[in-house]
């Protein structure tokens, strides 16, 4: 089965981060991406820009409407996400609780694709 694990921190806070540590995370995140290659899980990921580079296209009216920035209006903004091909819910958990930015208060959703 399919899942997705979107991954969101707080843009602020990741910028707070001292960057040699900004760089230990990204790198434990390629050590995880390998782990997921080379065991035929890892299916697609990438990392998104900032949330100010995004626009939102929702109704108004019946008409499609078009605002800056992202739809939700929080402190985590969506930064990346991982395709996997899992045996299951659990396991698609325990990969998610490996994400390296957990430690620092990042949110990793997972949701299992439509079949």
């Amino acid at each position: 089965m399919r899942y997705l694990l979107l991954c969101c921190f707080d843009e602020k806070r990741w910028k707070e981060i001292p960057e040699s540590k900004r760089g230990g995370i990204m790198r434990e995140y390629g050590e995880l991406l390998q782990d997921l290659d080379k065991s035929g899980q890892h299916l697609a990921s990438a990392k998104l820009q900032s949330s100010s580079t995004a626009a939102t296209v929702r109704g108004r009216n019946g008409k499609p409407a078009v605002t800056d920035g992202p739809f939700a209006e929080t402190k985590e903004q969506l930064g990346g996400y991982h395709l996997l091909e899992c045996g299951g819910l659990d396991e698609a958990i325990s990969i998610a609780k490996r994400i390296p930015t957990i430690p620092f208060g990042g949110t990793v959703e997972v949701r299992p694709l439509e079949t």
